[in-house]
């Protein structure tokens, strides 16, 4: 396989939204620091919203971001968490991939930390190649081209291979043949009786 066509993990996004600020907020902070080892930033609402109460820079959220290995690490750790089991939904059109873990006790090597509580969180997988900065350097910006960028059956094959991921949507399918192979097989039997 040719060396620029390797995929590889560019970064990994966990983030706890809470929806105000308050005791909530800083729960998901100690979360986020005691998961992660680094310290969480922030997010700010842009937008004002009455409905939820929401207005502009008001905190609702936070988040912290880990790059090469700590990112395969964690991420590891918390597909595990899951069971190694993803949606096809959880994979966008670019290849990155999403999914929600309900309760951080279920993620290996965590205790429950009392001031804590039980709450969930979000991970955000961005997947890259050699060659994605082609973006984001300062000048002469370019697009990747179609026939570099990752598609999400690259991305479901990558995942399956690095990190031994199982989709549902085909445990579900194997399943139900193996259930409709049984039931053929049986009203086989009753035929012939």
């Amino acid at each position: 396989m040719n060396n620029m066509k390797t995929i590889q993990v560019e970064k990994i996004t966990l983030n706890i939204g809470a929806g105000k600020p308050g005791p909530e907020l800083e729960k998901g902070k100690i979360l986020l620091k005691a998961i992660a080892g680094k310290a969480p930033c922030e997010t700010k609402t842009k937008k004002r919203i009455p409905g939820w109460s929401l207005r502009p820079n008001l905190t609702i959220g936070c988040k912290v971001t880990l790059r090469k290995e700590d990112a395969k690490k964690v991420l590891a750790r918390l597909l595990a968490a899951i069971d190694n089991k993803l949606s096809i939904r959880s994979f966008d059109k670019q290849g990155n991939f999403a999914f929600g873990v309900p309760e951080y006790l279920e993620i290996p090597e965590m205790e429950y930390i009392p001031e804590v509580g039980i709450i969930g969180l979000e991970a955000a997988v961005t997947l890259q190649r050699p060659g994605f900065r082609i973006k984001r350097r300062s000048q002469k910006t370019k697009t990747v081209p179609s026939r570099h960028r990752i598609t999400k059956e690259e991305a479901i094959e990558y995942t399956k291979k690095e990190f031994k991921i199982k989709l549902k949507e085909e445990e579900e399918e194997e399943w139900l043949q193996e259930v409709t192979k049984r039931y053929s097989n049986n009203w086989k039997i009753n035929q012939l009786n």
